[in-house]
């Protein structure tokens, strides 16, 4: 793994699952909108959607730490590894609103 990928996929991955879910919840509030798929609530969906952003972040920073993955430079692994941590964080901390409160204005 390059180490500019080690380094700018954990924070991609957040910002994707941070627009993804966001997005959903916008196209939920239109009027465009009919009904959610597979039988689900907009709730379940939505919170189906953060638990999956949530564990993609969770396997990126268990791919990062793997041996296999490691980088010869201790401290790009250090680095990418606190990146990991802080995008699950922020993953966790940015997403659990939205699944909490359903309010379209």
């Amino acid at each position: 793994m390059s180490t500019v990928l080690r380094l700018s996929l954990p924070l991609g991955l957040w910002l994707a699952g941070f627009s993804g879910l966001y997005g959903l919840h916008g196209l939920m509030c239109s009027s465009r909108w009919a009904q959610p798929p597979l039988g689900l609530s907009e709730r379940g969906l939505l919170v189906a959607a953060a638990i999956a952003a949530i564990a993609v972040q969770a396997l990126c920073l268990a791919v990062l730490r793997s041996p296999r993955w490691r980088d010869p430079d201790p401290a790009i692994r250090r680095i990418s590894l606190a990146l990991a941590a802080i995008a699950l964080v922020a993953a966790v901390w940015t997403l659990l609103p939205a699944t909490a409160v359903l309010s379209c204005l």
